[in-house]
């Protein structure tokens, strides 16, 4: 661990490679797991105003429990999420003709129809962010369904912290980062 303004930052995410592998998992981490994708705070509004500029793009499933439940609901852990179908799939999740899943937030977005990618925990995947009093922990998250990520990012060449260099850019800032790649530099000598 070492610390990057006030973030305990893992080694994990400068020693381990990743590359989401789309066409092996078919996404996965969004119908797997035991809730909703981590939402903060401050993207709770941004969840009610894209609503119906993403709706049109989510299945029939996904509409019906964001209009019971929410655009966005509170986990069993008291933190904010988005709702689940039927305990399984986020109902923001679509899918391609291929059967892989896709996020329809990010659907919006690529079609310029919202300025708002997708909430900031799916971005960082398989980075995670616990927030702390005094500090916020940035660890790996490892969970087997990511294995062809894994290899991928093993095969290329390309450790965790690049992979999502955009999301860690946009979470902590270019000079957060540019920190990072310092760390990084010293960590491979």
């Amino acid at each position: 661990m070492f610390q990057i303004g006030k973030t305990i930052v893992s080694e994990e995410i400068i020693e381990n490679d990743f590359v989401c592998n789309l066409s092996a998992c078919k996404g996965q981490c969004c119908v797997d797991g035991e809730a909703g994708a981590p939402l903060e705070e401050n993207e709770l509004e941004i969840m009610n105003e894209i609503y119906p500029k993403v709706a049109p793009f989510l299945r029939p499933e996904g509409r019906a429990v964001i209009e019971s439940e929410g655009a966005y609901v509170k986990g069993e852990d008291g933190d904010w999420e988005t709702p689940l179908i039927n305990g399984a799939d986020c109902a923001y999740v679509i899918f391609d003709k291929k059967g892989t899943a896709l996020c329809g937030i990010e659907e919006a977005y690529n079609k310029g129809l919202i300025d708002w990618k997708k909430p900031v925990s799916c971005h960082l995947y398989p980075v995670r962010i616990k927030e702390y009093t005094s500090f916020n922990a940035v660890n790996y998250h490892k969970w087997h369904i990511c294995d062809d990520a894994c290899s991928l990012g093993a095969e290329l060449q390309v450790p965790i912290y690049k992979f999502v260099k955009e999301a860690l850019v946009r979470k902590f800032g270019k000079a957060w980062y540019k920190e990072l790649e310092e760390v990084a530099s010293q960590l491979s000598k």
